[in-house]
């Protein structure tokens, strides 16, 4: 136990004289990491960054974890006890679900936090690699027959589309055995969605939309031109019901779609409160993030535009439209955001570059 305090600290050390990790502090970034798509790893830096994500779910309960949102607003159980780390960091974003979508927190937050599972990973696991996207507008002209979906090494490969006739879970690749504790105990699942809008739900107004079509190539460029400093345009487009976000979450189904598991309870409520269980949420993020970075570097008035609510504005369809990412309270670069105990909290100020304030990294 002590051998491995010391070599935590020692990669901590390593890091921060690289310049590549600020430790949730503020700190001068000199050398930022540089984040690289998927396909661009290595088979070893493959294999190093899935062992890692694997370790974190052998690790024990974080005792500090404390639910924030009142669970007749979340709609999700109570914390077990007898889970993994990795399922601490699933809950943060079970609990706070209403709080971080369709708000300003949205962005932010989760560019935040992305950066605090990658430092999870380094100070937990000795990661000592850098968080990779995955550029889904490679994969969208074909999503299902993806080769993306075709790697099942059982080290260094992401596995396939789960089996119908086992809830979908995954059978083969680095995370085949990754045991998941919520919304109750099972094995990751993936149920490609093609059609996922067709629901009775006011918001979609376009309900026989294909998924894939909403993220390809075209559509992130037009994206990226929203005029500069629009941020709430730029975030409506971007996290909008029948935008790329939830596009790649509900095309994929199963975890990363947040639907229930068959052994679920009865009062189960899909969405997507446990969509990190699927460990490539981590790198749709990354790219989500990336997105946003590419349209924050097109134009200085992007660079440090921000705008949002602290509430969701769902009331109709007219309070959507008006408030597409929350209504007042208005949130500042001065607001704090939660992080349910796990870690320091941070403002909205501290991650809105991605090389200063508490972040240090950039993409290729």
């Amino acid at each position: 136990m002590l051998v491995l305090r010391v070599f935590s600290v020692a990669l901590v050390v390593l890091w921060s004289a690289l310049g590549v990790s600020c430790s949730y502090q503020k700190c001068a970034c000199t050398k930022p990491a540089v984040r690289r798509e998927w396909r661009a790893f290595s088979t070893e830096e493959k294999e190093d960054w899935i062992r890692a994500v694997n370790c974190l779910s052998h690790l024990p309960h974080d005792p500090a974890l404390s639910p924030s949102v009142d669970p007749s607003i979340s709609h999700i159980p109570p914390v077990n006890g007898s889970s993994s780390y990795y399922d601490d960091l699933v809950y943060i974003h079970m609990d706070l679900n209403t709080r971080i979508h369709l708000t300003g927190l949205f962005l932010p937050w989760h560019r935040w936090y992305v950066y605090v599972f990658e430092e999870s990973l380094r100070r937990k696991c000795g990661y000592t690699g850098v968080t990779p996207y995955w550029n889904w507008t490679i994969d969208a002209p074909d999503f299902f027959e993806s080769s993306f979906w075709k790697d099942s090494d059982p080290l260094s490969g992401l596995g396939g589309w789960g089996e119908p006739n086992a809830d979908f879970s995954v059978p083969d690749g680095g995370f085949r055995a990754l045991h998941l504790s919520y919304p109750s105990p099972h094995i990751l699942r993936r149920n490609f969605t093609l059609r996922p809008f067709n629901i009775p739900l006011v918001f979609f107004t376009e309900p026989q939309t294909i998924a894939n079509s909403t993220f390809s190539a075209s559509k992130i460029e037009t994206l990226l031109e929203t005029p500069a400093g629009h941020y709430k345009n730029f975030q409506a487009a971007l996290e909008g019901f029948e935008g790329v976000h939830g596009a790649v979450h509900l095309i994929m189904g199963g975890d990363l779609g947040g639907q229930c598991p068959q052994n679920a309870p009865a009062n189960c409520t899909s969405g997507p409160m446990w969509s990190p269980n699927e460990p490539l949420f981590w790198m749709h993020h990354a790219m989500i993030d990336k997105v946003w970075f590419d349209w924050q570097h097109r134009n200085i008035k992007s660079a440090n535009s921000f705008f949002g609510g602290s509430v969701q504005a769902l009331q109709s369809l007219d309070t959507y439209d008006q408030y597409p990412n929350g209504g007042p309270p208005f949130l500042s670069l001065k607001s704090t955001m939660p992080a349910d105990g796990l870690f320091p909290e941070v403002t909205i100020g501290d991650v809105l570059n991605t090389t200063s304030g508490v972040l240090c990294y950039v993409y290729e």
